[in-house]
Order: C-alpha cells, then structure tokens, then sequence
C-alpha cells in the first residue's frame, strides 16, 4: 500500500509547505469534479490527515521496509501442484477510478490504490473447486442468482490464466472470446490467475442477469 508521501507525491523529509503545496494540487485533481474519483479524493485526504496527525519519515521507513517473511510462511505461500492463486478485483472499483478491463497494469493500479480485502485481494483454490465456491470458502460475497449457468450474474472477466467452463448455455462467443466466464461454472487450470468480478452490467451480459437470489437480499438486508 502507499505510503502517505507517495499518495501526495513528495519525498518524507518534506517541510510543512511543500507538504501544504502537494495536498492543494493533488486533492484538486482528485476531486470527482476534475476527472478524479471518490475513492481518489479520499485516499489523498487521509494521506494528508495522517501526516498532519504526525506521519514522519520514521514511519515511511518501517512502513515501506520488506518483512523478514518467517520460513513456515514462506512454505505455506507455495502452491500444490493442483492449486491455483487467484488475484481478483471488483469491477465496480474500475468505474469508479476510470480503469479498463484491457489496461496492462490494472492490478499493479489496483495494488497501489489502497483497497479493501473484499475488492482486492488473493485466495487459493482448491482442486474441483469453482471459483464462486472458492470465493465463498475465503469468506468474499460475490454476486450470483442461479448457481447452475442459467443467468450471468456470476459472471467475471479472465485477465490471466486459463480457467475453462463445465457447460455453456447463455454466454454467446463473443463474450467468452473476450475472456467472460461464469463464476460457477469456471474451475482454473494454471496455477496462478487474475480475475475482475461483478462484471454483470458489461454490455451484453445486463440483458442476460436474473433478480437477486434470496441470499443476495438477504445480505443486504442484514
């Protein structure tokens, strides 16, 4: 995650003025009204408020140092020859920052933008899996409604990897050649792959969806 100084683009030993100069610009081309975003806005926000509240360079050190990862965790990040890494990222996170499914550093963007574990993150899957049961297994909620590839509400976008339907009833080639897949039917083949979720309202799937599943009201209604 960036650090407060990286968010306002200046250097940690920055004095108070250049620290009040940085905040004015970047927290005007944040701002939703100049091409920036909420999410944006935000972020710069508490980037200065934390350094107003006494973030120094100390702190940007310890923060951006690289952990002595301990060699059991190191061990249990490996990979069994039938697992897959997913990396995944909520569609709605690129409307609102005005990515593109096509951009070749989405999730290096999406890395640096200071997300939250259930817009961004990783998980494994295990063999015979689909992703929607992984992603539910790892405690993410994911849209759906039918669960049986009837609908495209479950439906997510392959950035990378291979990950192949059991069946395919609804989505017409001109999706799937894109990489749009359903997440309860997809089970990965590679052993790592990128993945944006909630991709329902693309053109060409929101004509396909079906009403929210009782478990998804009963979400929101929680």
């Amino acid at each position: 995650m960036a650090s407060p100084f990286d968010v306002l683009g200046i250097d940690p030993d920055a004095d108070d003025e250049t620290v009040e100069d940085a905040y004015r610009a970047r927290v005007k081309e944040a701002h939703p009204d100049h091409g920036g975003s909420v999410r944006e806005f935000q972020t710069v926000r508490n980037a200065y408020e934390r350094i107003q509240a006494g973030y120094d360079a100390a702190d940007h050190a310890e923060e951006t140092a690289d952990p002595e990862v301990p060699e059991e965790e190191e061990e249990a990040g490996t990979l069994e020859p039938d697992q897959t890494r997913i990396h995944y990222l909520d569609y709605e996170v690129l409307q609102e920052e005005g990515w593109q499914l096509t951009d070749e550093d989405l999730f290096e963007k999406a890395a640096e933008a200071g997300l939250g574990s259930e817009e961004f993150g990783t998980f494994v899957i295990e063999p015979k899996q689909t992703l929607l049961e992984a992603a539910e297994e790892n405690g993410l909620v994911w849209p759906y409604a039918c669960r049986g590839g009837a609908c495209t509400n479950c439906a997510v976008a392959i950035i990378e990897g291979e990950m192949p339907m059991s069946s395919n009833h609804i989505l017409p080639s001109s999706m799937t050649d894109r990489g749009i897949r359903l997440s309860c039917l997809t089970a990965p083949t590679s052993q790592e792959a990128k993945i944006v979720f909630n991709v329902k309202h693309l053109p060409g799937l929101d004509d396909l969806r079906l009403p929210l599943s009782r478990f998804n009201r009963a979400e929101l209604d929680d």
